[in-house]
């Protein structure tokens, strides 16, 4: 017997898009730090070697390959009053807290082991909370541009939340607060107070869809992966995203030491983070019309050569270039949010695909293979933003950078990650779900589901 969908093409008025958006918003303000603070902190003020730090924050994702799909997949096939997705993240969010308490205020000991102990465990109780969280908003609609405007809701309150987070370093600054340990406890509290608080206002206020399901032939586990690896678009989905945020990750691991070293303005970091996020929220809604009008795919294209063509230029800044590079950042960052609500959307249409072929929407599988290759991808991104630095000689506790070092650094700063985005674009030319092949799926889902 079927089981009716009961996403229906347009759910949702706005404010309750906002309220399924909300966990974000602490999310995010932990994972920018991840990326952009920790290893730098690390490195600078607990003197350990920049390059242990990449690894252990690395190695920290691995326990990924084995929880995400299990985390999955458990999700796919519970059962309750809460529905599958809400009680994964109530889990989720203990584990969650106090991991952060234990990388964001280590004590002045800590050693390289603690922080690849307590990485391993804030990524976990990330991807219950994650995880669920994104699957959950795959199936909160099926219409072809709803599901853009869901997931760009989405990244728009995550980042909403790195704007905050940034303003309150930039108001701790100006209060004479610029120890990087003052603004990491800072933002630990802050997450320890708002993450519970807006979880259980998003499992409150926003109904758990019902899983679209119709009768198919019994399957293992390893069966239900091999329809997985064999769907093509999903395959390019993963071969564009690794390359689009490994890139990334190197620039935000970087950024704060560029401003170190090479320019020499250490105390513009927050303003920059702040003047590029604020951009970047602006730019979703242009992103947003761009994809209903050329389809997800094209609109994803256009915002990765975008972010690639103005990564080129960073290259050749040095001392002094302040405000060049934060109107750099700027304009390469206005596409920044779209990369990520774009292919978010598009992960949802490749699940429908795959509905249609199993017989069963595992949104909580899909979306950890994805979640796994983005964690992956960061990981990489930090790895090689901290290994090719050290590489060229780059130390970031040395008293004095030589001008040759300053230029490989750069290069890595710029050229790498714009070959990187312009590299993952290729795997997007010709998708094979756009507008009207996702309207025959669904017209085909529709009828086997009656």
């Amino acid at each position: 017997m079927s089981v009716p969908a009961t996403a229906s093409k347009r759910s949702g008025r706005f404010s309750q898009l906002l309220f399924y958006a909300l966990p974000s918003l602490m999310t995010s303000v932990a994972a920018l730090p991840m990326a952009l603070f920790i290893p730098a902190f690390y490195a600078d003020e607990l003197g350990l070697p920049l390059a242990a730090v990449g690894a252990a924050i690395a190695a920290s994702r691995l326990l990924d390959v084995l929880t995400d799909p299990v985390i999955g997949v458990l999700s796919d096939r519970s059962r309750g009053r809460w529905g599958r997705r809400k009680p994964w993240m109530l889990m989720g969010t203990p584990l969650f807290l106090l991991a952060v308490w234990q990388v964001f205020v280590p004590p002045p000991d800590a050693t390289v082991a603690h922080l690849l102990l307590w990485s391993a465990l804030l990524y976990l109780g990330f991807t219950m909370i994650d995880l669920p969280h994104k699957a959950w908003g795959a199936e909160l609609s099926s219409d072809y541009d709803q599901r853009s405007r869901i997931t760009s809701v989405r990244e728009a309150v995550a980042t909403l939340g790195q704007i905050g987070i940034l303003a309150l370093l930039v108001v701790l600054a100006l209060q004479g607060v610029e120890a990087a340990p003052a603004q990491l406890e800072g933002l630990a509290w802050l997450i320890l107070a708002g993450t519970p608080l807006l979880v259980l206002l998003a499992v409150w206020r926003v109904p758990d869809g019902r899983p679209e399901r119709f009768e198919h032939a019994p399957r293992g586990f390893v069966a239900g992966l091999r329809i997985v690896a064999r769907n093509p678009a999903f395959g390019r989905m993963i071969g564009c995203v690794i390359l689009f945020v490994a890139g990334i990750a190197i620039q935000g691991t970087l950024h704060r030491l560029v401003l170190k070293d090479v320019i020499g303005d250490a105390s513009a970091f927050a303003w920059m983070l702040l003047i590029e996020n604020v951009a970047t929220l602006a730019m979703v809604p242009g992103w947003l019309w761009l994809s209903t009008h050329v389809g997800k795919h094209r609109a994803l294209i256009a915002a990765a050569l975008w972010l690639a063509a103005w990564s080129v230029p960073l290259v050749f800044l040095g001392a002094g270039d302040t405000a060049l590079l934060m109107t750099l950042i700027a304009i390469r960052g206005s596409s920044f949010a779209s990369v990520l609500f774009l292919s978010n959307s598009m992960a949802a249409d490749v699940i429908d695909v795959d509905t249609l072929e199993s017989g069963e929407q595992r949104s909580g599988l899909f979306f950890a293979v994805w979640g796994m290759a983005i964690k992956l991808s960061l990981a990489l991104g930090v790895l090689l933003g901290t290994l090719l630095p050290a590489a060229i000689g780059y130390d970031p506790s040395g008293d004095a950078i030589s001008p040759r070092v300053q230029t490989g650094l750069m290069v890595i700063y710029g050229l790498v990650p714009a070959a990187m985005m312009a590299a993952g674009a290729l795997f997007l030319v010709r998708f094979p779900i756009d507008r009207s092949r996702h309207d025959q799926v669904r017209a085909e889902l529709e009828t086997r589901l009656r």
